[in-house]
């Protein structure tokens, strides 16, 4: 049993469970505390590639993929969890490439533009956004609005879109605004909670940059690191204190935003990184093992524990703990895999 793809990012929109596309179907689990809740099997589901969470709804976006899917990889179907059964199908002329939801709108992204439908009522097609070539699926919609970004046209650039626009009369704003983020095409985004503050990685996933999305300006930029790496996953926490970095080499590094004195410095002239603000704290899984990070939803404020948890793509779940000093210690580990439960399907 495996997580099927290292691009699926299967946490829903507040961070409190998180789906798992499988060769065997596909599972959700409740974050805190680390628990089963639903489950599709391989005779009805076969393999899974995608699988997306809508809040903690009963609906579940999936595509299909790996060593013997049952649907196309160019099919959308969303499921409903209550009514056992498929309620939504969305079909295109190309592979789908990452898939996003709000509660009125769903948007699938496909290697040159991203598609836009009413949702889950009445779905109609209501816009297409040109892109340019996403074959990672980069694409991420705010928590709590209707804000989505995604990448631009030409390298660097991240492109920002109001989905409650999508479809507009014509004379009504509905044109992506644009931040020059990098100079190199974009490895990964992130928006908090709130959508006004926007992460982005570079081409080389070294520099993490964040930008306000109202005046489009930079708000900080870190340093990840110097070696070449692909950044799997930014997330900030509940308050935007904190943003959290994972990459293929194994390592989560988490930065301060609010307070950028807390992020560590070189004091010694050391050519082209004088200067950078590196992680304020940081923790290394099992060597290269990917992850995507989420902030559990109470780990904001000073009357509890900062926490990071990794879900890695091996099927294991580590919990960090963290303070403003730097000290970071492993507090929970599990194997989510293996933690099943009798489930009706």
């Amino acid at each position: 049993k495996q997580w099927y793809q290292r691009r699926v990012r299967g946490i829903n929109q507040d961070g409190t469970c998180f789906a798992v596309a499988l060769d065997t179907g596909y599972r959700v689990y409740n974050l805190e505390p680390l628990a089963p809740l639903s489950q599709g099997n391989f005779e009805e589901f076969g393999s899974v590639r995608i699988v997306q969470m809508l809040h903690r709804s009963n609906l579940i976006a999936m595509v299909g993929g790996g060593y013997q899917s049952k649907f196309s990889g160019k099919m959308c179907r969303v499921w409903d969890d209550a009514k056992k059964q498929f309620v939504l199908e969305f079909s295109f002329d190309s592979a789908i490439k990452a898939v996003r939801m709000t509660r009125d709108r769903l948007a699938i992204v496909l290697t040159n533009k991203i598609c836009i439908f009413s949702f889950p009522e009445d779905p109609k097609h209501l816009q297409t956004l040109e892109t340019r070539t996403n074959t990672r699926g980069i694409c991420e919609v705010c928590p709590s609005n209707s804000v989505m970004v995604y990448p631009g046209t030409w390298a660097g650039s991240l492109q920002l879109f109001d989905l409650s626009t999508a479809g507009a009369a014509v004379g009504a704003t509905s044109t992506p605004s644009t931040i020059n983020a990098h100079k190199t095409d974009l490895q990964c985004v992130a928006l908090n909670h709130s959508g006004s503050l926007a992460a982005t990685a570079s081409g080389k996933g070294t520099l993490i940059r964040v930008f306000d999305m109202r005046s489009r300006q930079l708000v900080i930029e870190v340093r990840r690191g110097t070696d070449t790496a692909t950044v799997q996953c930014i997330t900030f926490n509940r308050d935007s204190n904190y943003l959290c970095v994972s990459s293929d080499k194994g390592t989560v590094h988490i930065f301060a935003i609010r307070n950028p004195e807390l992020n560590k410095r070189i004091t010694v002239a050391n050519v082209g990184y004088l200067g950078s603000q590196w992680a304020m704290s940081s923790f290394t899984l099992k060597s290269e093992c990917s992850s995507v990070c989420v902030f559990p939803p109470h780990s904001s404020g000073a009357a509890v524990k900062n926490a990071v948890i990794a879900l890695c793509y091996d099927g294991t779940c580590h919990k960090y703990v963290f303070n403003n000093d730097g000290n970071c210690n492993r507090e929970a580990y599990n194997v989510f895999l293996d933690i099943t439960q009798d489930l009706e399907i």
